[in-house]
């Protein structure tokens, strides 16, 4: 079966994105938020038959089309966006909110070792336009943290370290500030024991709430989640949320 090539978080995405009833298990999980999702809207990946991540810039017109966001969010990221990309999102929904075009942007992980604390790296054998588009992601992300800490001085998110949460977080903030609301999940996918040979999986939402608080300890302030922020132009919600899986992961296949 096409499912045995994935484990992991990366599997449970794919299981739960090609569900028919996922749009509506989605608006479910993020209750309270003010969120409208059609039975057409457009979202990535869409289970196995289309399990391609997305990308903002190329995701995002696509859904709202026209807009002068993209080719300023790529900018912003990158010094020489030509062949690079911006950070792929395991699941990116089109949705309203609160009367407003915008996003769902969810980061899932099935156990601790998904949630990483390394920084970005760099190779000596880097090209030129690499370490230049190293350096404007490094700008950008201070930029992001100063936005932040507007709200709570103590976020401390940077290139290099925590890359992943910084890289979420930054883009969160970027997508708020062009006037788009946003809703970013971290969800815990809650009981693969198929993946015990490389890391205990998450036993429960506890389980997965506490490994995520350590997670952000030092990084982002926890009180920041599960409330509407006004970061500028629109709002934005940081949510942590879990769900069982559907099925575990092989256990026979290399994570």
């Amino acid at each position: 079966m096409v499912t045995k090539m994935y484990r992991g978080s990366r599997k449970h995405v794919l299981d739960w994105t090609g569900q028919p009833t996922f749009s509506d298990d989605l608006v479910k999980l993020l209750d309270p938020v003010p969120i409208q999702v059609s039975s057409n809207t457009p979202y990535m990946p869409r289970g196995y038959e289309a399990p391609d991540e997305a990308r903002l810039e190329t995701f995002g017109p696509d859904c709202i089309p026209r807009s002068h966001a993209w080719p300023t969010l790529k900018t912003w990221w990158l010094a020489h966006p030509a062949g690079a990309n911006t950070p792929n999102w395991d699941i990116a929904v089109h949705c309203t909110i609160e009367d407003r075009p915008g996003f769902i942007l969810v980061e899932a992980k099935a156990n601790s070792k998904e949630l990483k604390t390394d920084g970005k790296p760099m190779y000596e054998t880097a090209s030129q336009n690499s370490r230049d588009n190293h350096e404007q992601i490094g700008k950008a992300i201070e930029e992001a943290c100063a936005g932040w800490r507007r709200l709570d001085p103590s976020v401390s998110i940077t290139r290099d370290s925590h890359y992943q949460l910084a890289n979420r977080l930054a883009f969160t903030w970027k997508l708020g500030m062009l006037g788009f609301p946003v809703i970013l999940v971290y969800l815990g996918f809650t009981g693969d024991e198929g993946i015990r040979n490389v890391g205990a999986p998450f036993i429960d939402s506890l389980d997965w709430q506490k490994a995520f608080a350590e997670y952000l300890d030092g990084k982002f302030p926890m009180e920041l989640f599960e409330r509407r922020l006004d970061l500028g132009p629109a709002a934005v919600w940081l949510l942590s949320r879990s769900r069982p899986v559907i099925e575990v992961s092989p256990s026979s296949h290399a994570f």
